[in-house]
Parts: structure tokens; sequence; C-alpha cells
């Protein structure tokens, strides 16, 4: 078994081993405590396990699938999110061909660059050539009423659902000396880290919390659990070291940035679900709402990763 094998599956077998912990004491909890389903905080959090469980067994067999893998299982999030987002906009019937050319142009373009590494290209592709196209398309259908709005929020779901959530799987595309055929042990730590950051704020909140930071936002976000969730993050990342090309010191240090920029993503998706008068995006994933609930943290900060690494380590 090669080290990058070897690497992965311990990465994997640690995680299964957290959940198999946390299904333990789930179902511990639910049987002292709600043995009735009465108690929403414990079946929430089954919930949350269990989807967990779901979503570990799909990116790991991404990641066992290699570069191709892991493209398709993003592109799929991405059209999903994109779904997603676009259900929630103030659309209209002019603006299908605008939606339609988000889906099926734009969307597989953005991908394909990515699968052949024109960082030139894919680098700027949405934020510059498609926010260009998508005004232009729904200009010609003539409807004015809204427009702004309308062309706007195709726009933000662009960058977030697609442009941001690319930028994952373009962590591939790195040529990091030394750490040849490794770099999806690179999504792993940016996955691993975010998502853990959440989890911990989570917990430490429930555990600590008493002053809330955006209660209008996100009444469960407080002060005790952000700062509890981050530091715990930072020690998570510095943890994982090892699978990175980074130092111990190095690995906590981009760990701080990206769960901090994973927290913020949090504030300013919450914005928008109250800006719409929702709670989650969807209902695809239980205990964790749609695509975009998931993705929300790993999105705002997957281009800063991607471009921390690539002007630090890349050559």
């Amino acid at each position: 078994m090669t080290g990058f094998h070897s690497d992965l599956m311990m990465l994997l077998g640690g995680i299964g081993t957290i959940l198999v912990i946390a299904s333990a004491i789930g179902y511990v909890l639910q049987r002292r405590l709600s043995p009735d389903g009465s108690n929403s905080v414990i079946e929430n959090l089954n919930a949350r396990i269990q989807a967990w469980w779901v979503m570990v067994i799909f990116m790991g067999i991404a990641f066992l699938g290699g570069r191709t893998g892991v493209m398709l299982l993003f592109a799929f999030c991405s059209f999903a999110a994109l779904r997603e987002f676009a259900t929630l906009t103030n659309t209209r019937r002019a603006d299908h061909w605008a939606l339609a050319s988000a889906f099926f142009v734009v969307l597989p373009i953005q991908y394909g660059l990515i699968w052949i590494d024109w960082y030139g290209l894919y680098s700027i592709f949405i934020p510059v050539y498609a926010f260009l196209l998508m005004p232009i398309v729904a200009a010609l259908r003539g409807d004015t009423e809204n427009y702004l709005d309308r062309v706007a929020e195709t726009q933000w779901a662009l960058m977030i659902c697609v442009f941001c959530a690319s930028h994952v799987p373009a962590l591939l595309s790195l040529d990091i000396p030394g750490y040849e055929g490794r770099n999806v042990l690179l999504i792993a730590f940016l996955i691993v880290v975010v998502q853990s950051s959440d989890v911990l704020q989570y917990v430490w909140g429930k555990l600590y919390g008493r002053r809330k930071i955006a209660p209008e936002l996100s009444p469960s976000k407080t002060l005790e659990g952000f700062v509890g969730g981050i530091l715990s993050a930072m020690l998570v990342g510095a943890a994982l070291w090892w699978i990175t090309p980074f130092s111990f010191f190095q690995a906590a240090l981009l760990s701080l940035v990206i769960a901090l920029m994973g927290f913020f993503g949090g504030l300013v998706m919450s914005a928008i679900k109250r800006d719409r008068g929702i709670k989650d995006w969807g209902h695809l994933i239980a205990g964790h709402g749609g695509f975009i609930d998931r993705l929300d943290s790993v999105v705002f900060s997957a281009p800063i990763f991607f471009h921390l690494v690539r002007y630090w380590w890349v050559p």
C-alpha cells in the first residue's frame, strides 16, 4: 500500500471511529433522555450523526476514486446547490435562458477548465465572463421588472455554488514539490477542519454559550461557541499536519484562517435565508438541511485555502 493510500485509510478509519463513538453516545442519550422522541436536541443530534455517516461514505468513495471521483462529486454538489439557490430567487419567465446557461453552460465549462488545469481561465471565467453573459442573456428577453435584482441573484448563485465550490477539486491541480499524488488529502484536510469547526462551535455553544453574536441572523451562534469551535478546529488541523505538506504550526495557522472564513460564510448564508424567510436551503439531508447548508462554510473557505496553498507552496 502506498503512503498516500495508507494515510487516506488512516484518516477515514479515524473519522469512522469518531462516528462509531458518536453513534453510541447518541444511542445511549436517546434511550435515557428521549425514548419517545420528545427531546428535540437529542433527535437532531442523532439525525446529524446518521447524515454524517452517509456523507462520509460518499466522500470516502470519491476520494478512493481519485481525481475523477472528486470532480464528479463536487460537480454534482454544485449542480444540486445551484438548484436549491435558484428555487429561492425572484426569477421570471424571462430568466429561463439565463438559468439554463448557468446550469448547462457555465457550470460544465468551469469544471471542464479545472479538469484540464487551465488556471488562467477558470480563476476568472465566472466572475468576469459569466457575470457579463448573464445580464446580456436576461436583457435580450426584454423584461426589465426587478432586472437588477434578478441578475444579481443569478450571479451570486454562480459565485457561491459553482465558482467557490469548484475550488475544492481545483486543489488537485496544484503541483507541490514532494507532495505529488497526494492532493486529495488537501481536500480532506480542508473539509475536516471546516466541518469540525461547525460541529465544535455547536457543541461549545450548547455547553457554554451565553452571548449571542448575531441573534437576528443565527440565534444559535454564540461568542463562547465561536471561540471554542475555532480554537478546537485549529487543534484538529494542527493534529492533521501529517497528511499535508505543512508543518504543525503552518497547519494550525491555515486551520485558523479557513475556520474563520467558514464561520463568516455561515453568517452570510444565514442572512440570505433570513431574507428569504426560510430555515434551511433544502431538506435533502436529514438533520442538515440542503446541500448549501453543508457547503456554506466550505465554499467561503475553499478559494482562500486554494490561493494560500498555491502562492505559498507551489513554485
